[in-house]
């Protein structure tokens, strides 16, 4: 095997607790040709300085303000040059050969643009991680899910998910990608700040007829809910926002209107849901959310994505994952039917 240059490149805010406890980590990856680069959202913490001080051979690039993910990661990867880059959340522990089998993989598929390991829950090392698990999907309706996680339903790792497959979306807690596609796709769109940022990318370029991929030989283990809390509404706004927006760009032009008109009832019962519960924050966040798309409609609506005629849908659930979970209790991945 070859070893392409690959650079990990990690993008905080505020987050020296984390650097602290994982990048020793990182710092330990076997890989030969590697850059480890700490991307800086405009940290007031000691993020940059314990960095400097501990880990002088990383290099430092910092943003002039909190960019969000999205708008962070594109800012930052401008100024870095690799065959790979790896975008790699800093609440993540990883394996010291966890870059090689996910290298390899890619290496033998000038048809694969993206990839992510077997993500595993830092605290339960033995259980799926909810943002990735093993491997990305979406149904009909834009709800996403993974296998080993149904909405907050994950499963232990009982080597079930242990062969390397097609998937509809990496996780961006640790998402490979090759360069020269970030940079032909325009990277994340940085409207969406946080939250399906990388999910967006994935469906452009499955669009165009791309391979994303799940490489279960590499495993990492992430906290999650690093940034933003499970509770926050800021986090339930961005999500019920961006899926939209997600939908508007690249469902083609019928369909996406039909898909939203939908979505947007459904959106009206999780408004309910959470009134019911007495949360009228997250309830006040899918209202400002809707607002927000139909304010930006136009806006997206230039943003529209080019769907090839070898368009790749595979990993698109086409019925409800709603209806499965809470209406016929499906909790495992492997008890839906494709």
């Amino acid at each position: 095997m070859n070893f392409p240059k690959v650079a990990v490149v990690i993008l905080n805010w505020n987050g020296v607790k984390y650097l602290k406890e994982f990048l020793p980590s990182v710092m330990a990856s076997t890989y030969p040709n590697l850059e480890i680069i700490l991307g800086d959202n405009a940290s007031t913490d000691q993020s940059v300085n314990f960095v400097k001080e501990n880990f002088p051979s990383i290099r430092i690039v910092k943003n002039e303000k909190n960019f969000g993910f999205a708008g962070g990661y594109n800012l930052v990867l401008k100024q870095v040059e690799a065959e790979y880059f790896v975008l790699l959340n800093s609440d993540v522990e990883v394996s010291a050969g966890w870059i090689e089998p996910m290298i390899e993989m890619m290496q033998g598929d000038e048809q694969i643009a993206a990839a992510q390991p077997k993500i595993l829950s830092f605290r339960n090392k033995d259980t799926f991680e909810y943002a990735g698990a093993a491997g990305g999907f979406i149904d009909h309706f834009g709800y996403v899910f993974c296998r080993g996680r149904l909405f907050d339903s994950l499963e232990k790792d009982l080597g079930q998910y242990n062969s390397p497959s097609e998937i509809f979306w990496a996780s961006g807690a640790s998402f490979f990608i090759r360069s020269s596609i970030w940079k032909d796709s325009g990277g994340l769109d940085a409207d969406f700040f946080a939250h399906m940022e990388e999910i967006d990318l994935c469906w452009r370029l499955k669009n165009r007829g791309y391979k994303i991929m799940y490489c279960p030989e590499s495993e990492v283990y992430h906290v999650g809910g690093g940034t933003l809390s499970v509770e926050s509404s800021f986090k339930t706004y961005l999500n019920f926002r961006n899926n939209l927006v997600m939908l508007q760009k690249n469902l083609p032009g019928n369909k996406a209107l039909l898909i939203i008109f939908i979505r947007f009832w459904l959106d009206l019962l999780s408004l309910i849901k959470f009134l019911m519960q007495g949360n009228a924050k997250n309830a006040f966040a899918v209202t400002k959310a809707h607002v927000y798309f139909i304010g930006n409609y136009s806006k997206n609506q230039r943003k529209k994505a080019v769907s090839s005629a070898q368009s790749n849908k595979l990993g698109i659930y086409q019925k409800s994952i709603v209806w499965q979970f809470f209406g016929k209790g499906v909790k495992k991945f492997s008890e839906l039917k494709f």
